[in-house]
């Protein structure tokens, strides 16, 4: 039988739940340890999914020379910090999206994994999507001809953390989630869009971001949101390629997600997935 990974989680709140859920899915995977500062809820969720040893300081966790990878599933600004730890001790890393708050500090967590001979891995599962595998063969076949224009969007109808009812204000708290809604959705379609036009040269970024769909008063000063709900903007990269993005926590409209890339001889819509092109006999 073929041994088992074995895996450290740090961080069992609402995104480390979902990745305890899916680990016990894979039969190569064995998840040895949890990491949590509420240790209550780390003892609960431990009972749970069977994790037989728990830490309140996730050192203690990366000391362990039996752990092979950890998976850090703790808010967006944590992660650069923690997973360089990590890297540092010898572990292979699989980091929850967004990668860092910041450039520098994705860059900082990059540098590290080359420096310490460690696999980094960010959790983007639109790249691995049935519709980007079908996007990247028609793309790399030459279907779509020369493509020159690119949107990336998706939109919620009321779908804020906290204040639209599910979540902690942790993640509308600038200075612990560094940004809102293109930090939380957005990253899943500008990843996308970036792997499938090959990572082009960016030249220019202009945006604009808002925060302006009404919600509960209460809420927002208990919860001290100051963080984007719609952010978009547009890139030009070399060659001429322009991207726009949209994306947003709340609008009122109903809830969709429109991305798709244009080419001189066909078109791909993402979601639902469809490819159009004309057929010249």
């Amino acid at each position: 039988m073929e041994s088992k990974t074995r895996i450290g989680i740090i961080g069992v709140g609402q995104i480390g739940k979902a990745h305890l859920g899916n680990y016990a899915k894979i039969p190569e995977a064995e998840v040895v340890a949890a990491a949590d500062i509420n240790e209550a809820e780390l003892k609960r969720v431990a009972e749970v999914f069977k994790i037989p040893s728990t830490y309140t300081n996730f050192r203690e966790l990366l000391d362990r020379d039996d752990i092979e990878a950890v998976d850090v599933c703790l808010h967006n600004n944590l992660h650069a910090p923690v997973t360089i730890e990590a890297l540092r001790k010898g572990k292979n890393v699989y980091c929850e999206k967004p990668m860092a708050g910041t450039y520098i500090d994705a860059k900082t967590m990059f540098d590290a994994s080359q420096k310490y001979g460690r696999k980094l891995s960010i959790q983007l599962s639109t790249l691995f999507a049935k519709e980007t595998k079908a996007a990247k063969r028609l793309i790399d076949e030459g279907k779509l001809g020369h493509i020159y224009h690119a949107r990336s969007t998706g939109f919620r109808r009321r779908g804020r953390p906290y204040v639209d009812g599910y979540g902690s204000m942790n993640f509308v708290q600038k200075h612990i989630s560094a940004g809102g809604a293109l930090y939380d959705v957005g990253v899943y379609h500008i990843a996308q869009m970036n792997y499938l036009l090959n990572l082009p040269k960016v030249e220019r970024i202009s945006g604009k971001i808002y925060q302006e769909t009404d919600m509960d008063e209460g809420r927002r000063k208990a919860s001290g949101y100051n963080v984007e709900e719609l952010g978009l903007g547009l890139v030009r990269f070399e060659g001429g390629l322009t991207l726009d993005i949209i994306e947003s926590w709340a609008v009122h409209l109903n809830p969709f997600e429109g991305s798709y890339i244009l080419g001189s001889k066909g078109g791909i819509r993402l979601y639902p997935f469809s490819f159009h092109t004309t057929i010249i006999p």
